[in-house]
């Protein structure tokens, strides 16, 4: 009878049933995270508990239409990432189960975002944000969370710059329509006769 050959150990080593990450895989990650960290102009802190596969699922589409990158962080990776970031103002609340809301372009989007999303859910909680570099609370986020957004303030703005040419074009407009209508009022009273 042949002796059972020995599988290939996974990567790793084993600890008591579970894997421990390789260093050169933490590193990885430490560097994909201080990348991120580093190019966010906001991020948003939430703690979650007991969430099902459905609302994860319909929370990171929402972020995804938003154009807002949601990660689900391991604490202790995430607090050596923020170190020389602006996230690092916040790394002492990378403690139990918490996700980050990174935003590199509208400063206002996570919060907007995540704000809708929980207001009827008691399972996440906001605990802290970042925008441009500075420390905000969850107070801050929920305010930050009803100011317009990116896209609506530079439409409120094309507006403010358009209001004033349009009005010169028909002020310009105004005595050549005026005289176009006294020669056809004129026109059809000589046609009358």
């Amino acid at each position: 009878m042949p002796l059972a050959q020995a599988q290939p150990a996974p990567k790793g080593r084993s600890k008591g049933g579970e894997y421990e990450v390789l260093k050169s895989e933490k590193e990885a990650v430490i560097k994909d995270l201080k990348d991120k960290f580093t190019r966010a102009q906001s991020a948003i802190l939430a703690e979650f508990n007991k969430l099902d596969v459905e609302t994860v699922t319909k929370l990171r589409r929402k972020f995804r239409e938003g154009g807002v990158e949601y990660k689900v962080l391991k604490n202790t990776l995430a607090r050596l990432a923020a170190k020389g970031t602006s996230l690092e103002v916040i790394s002492e609340q990378f403690v139990g189960p918490v996700a980050l809301a990174i935003s590199y372009g509208d400063v206002a989007a996570p919060a907007k975002i995540l704000t809708d999303f929980i207001k009827d859910l008691e399972t996440i909680k906001v605990k802290a944000g970042v925008v441009q570099g500075k420390k905000v609370s969850p107070a801050d986020v929920k305010a930050l969370a009803r100011m317009p957004g990116l896209p609506e303030l530079r439409a409120r703005l094309l507006g403010m710059i358009k209001q004033p040419h349009a009005k010169l074009v028909r002020t310009i407009a105004a005595p050549g329509s005026q005289l176009a209508r006294i020669l056809k009022a004129r026109e059809e009273q000589l046609a009358k006769k």
